[in-house]
């Protein structure tokens, strides 16, 4: 469920963690539902045994308030572990430009973190980051796969972003991608 949030809506961000992805996300759609609150993003992933969810939910003060005291129990009745944050709607972003960033390389686990401080030294916002380990096919070798969306300072310039991208990449032997983001419609 996904609708366009009014003017006096608030938001809460609510963070769970459980065994089983099916059961969690119901539960807590339904309750957000019952509770006259709309989904406005959300996101559900598998991680090992932990299933992950993820839901930037809105309403008036009164049902958000609602959701917040029915939230602990039900957490502590079905043994996940929550975690929720009243949030706002960001007013006015400087204009940016959405590009999405592809890596490959091998797995080193510093590396998310040097891509990170990469985009933190040129504040370039990360607004997404995915990534996932598995052991390439022919060789055995321990891989990693990045997609990142950022968000490029219209300010920025494009050519002289991508050369210093590239050069950081070259150093860290990294096959990697920067276009601009496209609808997937």
């Amino acid at each position: 469920m996904s609708s366009t949030p009014s003017q006096r809506d608030q938001y809460l961000v609510i963070n769970v963690m459980g065994q089983e992805t099916t059961a969690l996300a119901s539960m807590l759609t339904r309750l957000c539902t019952e509770q006259r609150c709309s989904i406005v993003n959300s996101r559900m992933s598998r991680h090992g045994t932990c299933a992950v969810l993820l839901l930037q939910v809105s309403g008036n003060w009164d049902a958000l308030a609602r959701l917040e005291t029915l939230l602990p129990p039900l957490a502590k009745r079905e043994h996940f572990v929550l975690s929720m944050s009243r949030s706002q709607s960001i007013e006015e972003r400087p204009q940016a430009l959405p590009y999405n960033v592809f890596v490959t390389a091998a797995q080193r686990p510093e590396l998310v973190g040097e891509l990170c401080t990469f985009f933190q030294q040129l504040s370039i916002d990360i607004e997404d980051l995915q990534s996932f380990t598995y052991l390439a096919q022919h060789t055995g070798t321990a891989m990693i796969n990045l997609t990142l969306t950022i968000a490029i300072p219209a300010r920025t310039q494009l050519s002289w972003l991508r050369e210093q991208f590239l050069d950081f990449c070259d150093e860290l032997n990294l096959d990697a991608v920067i276009e601009p983001w496209r609808p997937l419609h």
